[in-house]
């Protein structure tokens, strides 16, 4: 067991639930489907990690561009956000060579995701730091002469826990936002932490697009972080995340034909169902880009996007070629 005293949390027993199921997901992605060799996907699940992640924070780039940007194409937009999604390629390429529990790697992968955007990239602040809330501050980060040691005191007990790797990662997650170690890229090294620790544990986490499902659950992701640094316990940060994984999971087996999954905790999906949750996290997809992913004719996927759009579920909007669905319930 660790004698390096670690952070306050429990495990609620729906947090527990999700953890029985994320194992059983990834188990069954990894060992029944073709997902390790799915180079095309892998490399879908990464612009949507990255344009995720970003916009998360503020970035503008769209999708598209963010693709177009990490295809070398010429991208119009804001010069620091094209960087971010240059910095943040970067990062996710070196994922795997980083060691979860050493702060040099930790300063490193910072380096990666900041250089050229902020002047302190890949070295904790030097100042204090809070999170606001329009004009009103909600958090304020560790004073930054406690900082270097309040990520090595995190590190070691991760290093030294016997929890699984699921839950350190939510909790590693958790800690990094709430120490705030950083004067920017506080966010993005977070979440890329805990992709890491999972990834660790199961190589399949490095081609999952978790990003995608925190984007689309802002409010109850930043709610979740507010509630456990304000209570200093990071109990429900955890549920939350766990919840997370186990939906970015799932969505992945929904595109191997598997609806008989419980995206969105425990609800079986069927075909219309498994639409939504591809036209929630990729917009643009075309009818026969979605019968790709499900296995099925794209005549069958049209009929079901005409009947999503009949019952007031999907609307589009833009031309058949460069337009999007909306998701409306």
């Amino acid at each position: 067991m660790s004698e390096t005293p670690g952070p306050p949390f429990s495990v609620s027993v729906r947090a527990a639930d999700h953890l029985a199921k994320i194992v059983e997901s990834i188990t069954r992605l990894d060992l029944g489907t073709d997902f390790r060799l799915d180079i095309r996907l892998h490399r879908e699940n990464r612009v949507r990690s990255i344009y995720s992640s970003l916009a998360i924070e503020g970035n503008l780039l769209s999708l598209n561009d963010v693709a177009d940007v990490l295809n070398g194409q010429q991208v119009w937009g804001r010069p620091v956000d094209i960087q971010e999604v240059k910095n943040a390629h970067d990062a996710y390429e070196h994922l795997l060579t980083f060691d979860p529990y050493e702060v040099d790697d930790f300063l490193t992968a910072h380096r990666l995701l900041t250089q050229g955007l902020i002047r302190e990239a890949g070295r904790f602040r030097s100042g204090d730091v809070a999170v606001f809330d329009g004009e009103t501050p909600i958090h304020t980060g560790a004073r930054p002469q406690f900082v270097p040691g309040l990520i090595g005191d995190l590190f070691a007990w991760v290093r030294e826990s016997d929890l699984h790797p699921v839950l350190l990662s939510a909790i590693v997650h958790c800690e990094i936002e709430t120490i705030h170690p950083f004067a920017d890229g506080n966010g993005r090294i977070g979440r890329l932490w805990q992709t890491l620790i999972l990834a660790r544990w199961n190589g399949v986490f490095a081609s999952l697009p978790m990003e995608s499902v925190v984007f689309t659950s802002r409010p109850q992701y930043y709610q979740a972080l507010r509630t456990a640094q304000r209570n200093h316990d990071a109990t429900v940060f955890i549920e939350f995340s766990l919840g997370a994984i186990l939906q970015a999971i799932e969505e992945v087996l929904v595109t191997y034909g598997d609806i008989n999954v419980g995206v969105n905790v425990g609800r079986n999906v069927g075909v219309n169902d498994a639409v939504l949750t591809l036209l929630n996290v990729e917009p643009t997809l075309s009818a026969s880009a979605i019968a790709d992913r499900l296995g099925k004719t794209s005549r069958t996927i049209e009929r079901h996007l005409a009947d999503l759009k009949a019952a007031g579920r999907v609307r589009r909007e833009g031309s058949a070629k460069a337009g999007r669905w909306v998701v409306i319930d």
